[in-house]
């Protein structure tokens, strides 16, 4: 369904630090072909689902969107952890500590930033057994 997502931002040189080794927690690296004010992560575009950072295109700071946020899928309920720790790192703020979300069903694990930008995010493994989890 999805091509592609873009979100804008105020200082790209900010915003690469902080996605570059978050993306990296989640197994994702920044794709070389995108530079010049832009920065993508993922897969080419052509290939896959890709995200995208820029300034915004109409001159205008960027801002979150109320009620917008972005979840990347996690690959294990450390990995989410991993996402969320690294993130408080390079300077995300949290929005909600890694750990099950049981109104969102009984093995939704997931753990919740904000960017340097404000953009709301989430690393979510699904499904969740703690019996599995080391």
């Amino acid at each position: 369904m999805l091509l592609y997502t873009t979100l804008g931002t105020n200082d790209l040189p900010r915003a690469v630090a902080f996605y570059d080794p978050v993306f990296q927690a989640l197994g994702h690296a920044r794709l070389p072909d995108w530079t010049g004010g832009w920065a993508a992560w993922g897969q080419d575009y052509d290939a896959g689902i890709s995200f995208c950072l820029c300034p915004p295109f109409d001159g205008q700071p960027a801002t979150p969107g109320n009620g917008t946020m972005i979840a990347f899928r996690a690959r294990d309920a450390e990995e989410v952890r991993r996402f969320h720790a690294t993130g408080l790192a390079h300077g995300g703020t949290d929005a909600g500590a890694p750990g099950l979300r049981e109104d969102y069903g009984p093995q939704f694990y997931v753990a919740y930033l904000r960017d340097p930008d404000g953009n709301k995010l989430a690393a979510v493994f699904h499904p969740y057994d703690a019996a599995l989890d080391g």
